[in-house]
């Protein structure tokens, strides 16, 4: 299913989130309601406290009542406005203070688990960031957008259905001219809605340049290279032109409301004018007291100003955020990768049949007409240049992506026809682009088995087998300078990531190229190493370097996403190929080893 043409109407918006608000903190969200109304019918019992508090004052004026029935009536206004004050404090205090992040962790929540059922290579997708990105602009707003609704329907709804039984027993005709008032500003904010939607889809993908051209501009992880090469301008530059365009998108989008808010003002004015005067005349003539005209001027004063509130304010910011809880919801309606449950076998090996991937939006296939197969117990070592496909072929290989051509079976199961959760259980992998987690030690080597408690044993074990050697730190201590504790060196840090991929019990192991910043003896050793800790799995070794590669059983050269030769170090170095000319070029790397 595609959801990015789909349109999302105001009403199929709150249908769709109330639910999921509710969901994410019920307790919370009926509390919220219940202030709500207590709070609008506060409000409408001020203004009949009014009413008769001058009503009193007017009687004891003209004789009729004494000074104790004002007191009276001036403590029950009193005690009405007073508890109004609190309930209204309590409401403001529930729903910023514990409902908004409460709702909001739970929203977070919510995306990050659809985000695990995403298929992967959706991350390739640009499209998909920017949706990823607008979704994540939406969690704050689907809480605000939720209270918002049910403040109209708790609280103003409540209000409102008070006060015009108030005003329509009292002179049926001032319901005219509050409905004069109300639908003009009403049909204004909604024209407002298809401005700030289009708005938001124009403006996520410049959130995220500026967003990124910040990053490399203060972010610890880019800043040496930044200042060291004096690119700080020509970041700050582009981050800056960004900036303006977003910004200029933003100007006009608020020039277009401003002019609608203009008819607004106009409106209401123009509504609150009729009702003062026809209010004047029905004094005058007798038809109310001048106790029932001081409390209706209030209250028409009142309803003007909250009538301003929720259109101007409240409907506003429910039309700015509108779009974002679209996006939420889009995130939500994309579909899924899911499969048949199934129990990996590795004794049946991996094959690839025939396989072929193109990554979206690209016409060219990043693999093409790939078939493999890879024994039980056997190491395979994939080699190439730099976009030969070999981490391509790997994320096929174990199921990260699916093939859009062929198939791949992992210990029996069928990449595309089984759940990813089953496929990838009994897979290990070290990666190029490995993770520093800001964690401890002990946290960043077992991360991969949260079920059980850390058995520290096996994490000396398994540091000591990548070759992780740092005398000073300890299990518990803190791998982030940010947070009190110290940093590794690039060595240290692909030993971690190495122990952490060993820690993970496995049928299939993977070294993606994770040695990059290691030199060539010493990424040999570590190799060696991993064909020792490999024995009796199927493994997979990935590097350019293929001083390794001869480590491995059976060694595969790729080349513009094909397999152009297979075979042992001593075959492919006996024939002339590619394999010779890279093995002829990186040589004297291993002189010394």
């Amino acid at each position: 299913m595609n959801t990015k043409g789909k349109k999302y109407h105001l009403l199929q918006v709150i249908i769709r989130i109330i639910p999921i608000q509710v969901k994410s903190a019920p307790w919370n969200c009926l509390l919220e309601n219940c202030l709500a109304i207590m709070n609008g019918l506060s409000f409408a019992l001020a203004v009949v406290a009014t009413q008769n508090l001058f009503d009193a004052i007017s009687d004891a004026v003209a004789g009729k009542a004494g000074y104790r029935e004002c007191v009276i009536q001036l403590s029950l206004l009193a005690a009405v406005t007073f508890g109004q004050q609190i309930i209204n404090g309590i409401q403001n205090f529930h729903g910023i203070g514990i409902l908004l992040p409460k709702s909001g962790g739970k929203l977070t929540e919510l995306i990050h688990k659809k985000v695990k059922r995403i298929d992967p290579v959706k991350f390739e997708d640009t499209d998909f960031l920017d949706d990823l990105n607008k979704a994540k602009e939406g969690i704050r707003a689907i809480t605000m957008f939720c209270m918002l609704v049910f403040a109209c329907v708790s609280f103003y709804g409540v209000y409102f259905a008070a006060i015009g039984t108030y005003l329509f027993k009292l002179k049926p005709v001032l319901i005219i001219t509050l409905l004069m008032a109300f639908i003009p500003a009403m049909l204004a904010q909604i024209v407002n809605v298809r401005i700030f939607a289009d708005l938001e889809g124009e403006s996520a993908p410049l959130r995220r340049e500026c967003d990124y051209y910040q990053n490399t501009i203060c972010d610890r992880e880019y800043f040496k290279e930044t200042r060291i090469l004096g690119a700080f301008h020509f970041f700050y530059n582009r981050f800056e032109e960004t900036l303006k365009i977003l910004t200029g998108k933003i100007w006009k989008a608020e020039r277009k409301v401003a002019l609608f808010q203009l008819m607004l003002d106009f409106t209401t004015f123009a509504g609150r004018a009729v009702s003062i005067y026809m209010l004047f005349t029905a004094t005058m003539s007798g038809e109310i007291t001048v106790g029932m005209f001081a409390a209706v001027f209030a209250a028409l004063t009142q309803v003007f100003a909250i009538m301003q509130e929720v259109v101007k304010q409240h409907m506003g910011n429910m039309n700015r955020d509108i779009g974002k809880v679209v996006n939420f919801i889009r995130l939500l309606d994309m579909p899924e990768r899911t499969g048949e449950k199934g129990e990996t076998d590795f004794t049946k090996g991996i094959a690839a049949e025939n396989i072929s991937f193109s990554y979206p939006g690209r016409d060219t296939p990043s693999i093409k007409n790939v078939s493999l197969n890879i024994a039980d117990g056997e190491t395979i070592a994939i080699v190439g240049e730099n976009g030969a496909g070999k981490s391509t072929l790997v994320r096929l290989l174990t199921g990260i992506y699916c093939p859009t051509g062929g198939r791949v079976l992992v210990g029996g199961l069928d990449t595309a026809r089984y759940s990813s959760s089953c496929v990838f259980k009994g897979i290990s992998g070290v990666f190029q682009k490995y993770q520093r987690y800001k964690m401890t030690l002990k946290e960043n080597v077992a991360i991969s088995d949260t079920t059980i408690e850390e058995d520290s044993n096996k994490i000396r074990r398994v540091l000591e087998e990548a070759g992780f050697e740092k005398e000073n730190i300890g299990l518990e201590d803190m791998l982030s300078p940010e947070y009190g504790g110290v940093d590794l060196s690039g060595g240290q840090w692909q030993r971690v990531a190495i122990a952490r991929g060993l820690y993970r019990v496995n049928g299939l192991i993977v070294l993606d190229e994770p040695t990059s910043a290691i030199d060539p003896i010493e990424e040999t050793k570590i190799y060696k190493q991993f064909a020792h800790l490999a024995e009796g799995k199927c493994a997979l070794v990935v590097t350019h370097r293929i001083g390794s590669a001869k480590l491995a059983d059976r060694i595969i050269v790729m080349d513009a996403g094909r397999v152009v030769d297979a075979g042992t170090h001593d075959e492919l170095i006996a024939r002339p190929g590619q394999y010779a000319k890279m093995w002829a070029a990186q040589a004297q790397w291993y002189e010394r080893g």
